[in-house]
């Protein structure tokens, strides 16, 4: 099942998000800028999780919303 089945098939907000948090772990380079590293990496230190655990979190709260 893919991400987009999902989502055309109605899935519960949490059946997405549950989906998007399984599955081996994989690199993944970006470029952005470098304020907004820093101050995600502030906020990410703040609330005691990792700059990645971080970026994971805003991703799968993004990707799980409905539109």
């Amino acid at each position: 099942m893919k991400y987009t089945d999902l989502v055309e098939s109605g899935a519960k907000q949490t059946e997405i998000q549950a989906y998007l948090a399984e599955g081996e772990t994989v690199p993944v380079t970006i470029r952005i800028p470098k304020n907004l590293r820093d101050s995600a990496k502030e906020v990410a230190a703040l609330r005691g999780m990792s700059y990645s655990a971080f970026v994971r979190m805003c991703m799968i709260q993004e990707l799980s919303r409905k539109a």
